[in-house]
């Protein structure tokens, strides 16, 4: 059955790929793209979901959303993502334009006028959290929320949280507390699905126009991981969203309770999942334990090959 999704992001290399699975008309009904700042600031990355969507022919509405987070300063990623959010590609000249809805709206427009909408986030959670404010209606409308964030474990921009909550823990805590059914694919899974040079040799193979993108992109992006993390290979974590939806042997989830810390300590933007059940608290999520390498990188090189 296809599904009906929203896809909330912040391109970023990872998101592009996100987008690139998303735009396969025959599994996805690909209803809008809010764009929110994270990976660069929101005119980066609002061009950068612009340019990817207009160069694979995805011709869907695309709005720019937030530039900055509830309350706290705005943070973007530009060791990774490079200067445009989106180093390593020369796109040609967007075909598209962009909305006239802010992406807050556009978000709340594509619930609203259909059902069973699956909003996939790939990002900061400010664009979805505003929308649950502004209407609250929608709330009960989602079927599901699919989002890269978090992590039972360590962090990656503090030794306690993950970037895109950290971006905006006050928007997480919103959608976390909202009662919609939700599927958290954090980085203790993420970490594992790293672009090797085998894996970007693999997708060169294919040889069309999406495969040429993935591979001058992750060519740079394990170039930024390199600088920054010392690591050979960076892992590719937001696609994980979009594949879950594909093939549910991708990736095993537990169901538990997560807490976002908002005390703007140390812990701020920590993922506090009970994996445990120490607290006996109502199970709010299904957290993502583990990954099977091989799917996913078949759902990738599918994607790629969706493109002629």
């Amino acid at each position: 059955m296809i599904k009906n999704i929203v896809l909330d992001c912040d391109p970023g290399h990872d998101d592009a790929i996100a987008i690139l699975l998303a735009g396969q008309k025959d599994k996805i009904n690909l209803l809008g793209i809010s764009v929110a700042a994270g990976n660069q600031t929101i005119k980066k990355t609002a061009i950068n979901a612009l340019n990817v969507a207009s160069y694979l022919n995805i011709d869907v509405p695309i709005a720019i959303g937030c530039e900055f987070p509830i309350v706290k300063e705005r943070v973007i990623c530009a060791s990774i993502h490079g200067e445009s959010g989106l180093d390593g590609f020369d796109f040609p000249k967007p075909k598209q334009s962009f909305d006239k809805r802010h992406g807050v709206q556009l978000i709340i427009d594509s619930i609203m006028n259909n059902d069973d909408v699956t909003m996939v986030c790939t990002g900061p959670l400010t664009n979805l959290a505003l929308a649950m404010r502004l209407e609250p209606k929608i709330v009960s409308r989602i079927k599901e929320i699919v989002l890269m964030g978090g992590s039972i474990d360590n962090g990656n921009t503090s030794p306690a949280a993950e970037f895109n909550i950290m971006c905006d823990a006050e928007a997480a805590h919103i959608v976390f507390n909202s009662g919609v059914s939700i599927k958290m694919i954090g980085l203790n899974v993420t970490r594992k699905v790293l672009v090797s040079d085998k894996v970007i040799s693999r997708m060169e193979k294919i040889n069309n126009s999406a495969s040429e993108m993935f591979t001058k992109l992750m060519k740079v992006f394990n170039e930024n991981q390199r600088k920054t993390f010392g690591i050979e290979a960076g892992p590719l974590h937001d696609p994980a969203t979009i594949a879950c939806l594909f093939d549910d042997k991708v990736i095993k989830f537990q169901s538990m309770n997560v807490e976002i810390d908002i005390n703007h300590g140390s812990s701020y933007g920590r993922t506090n999942c009970d994996v445990f059940d120490y607290l006996h608290k109502p199970h709010n999520c299904l957290v993502a334990m583990d990954i099977d390498v091989n799917r996913y990188w078949d759902v990738i090189e599918e994607g790629l090959r969706y493109y002629k």
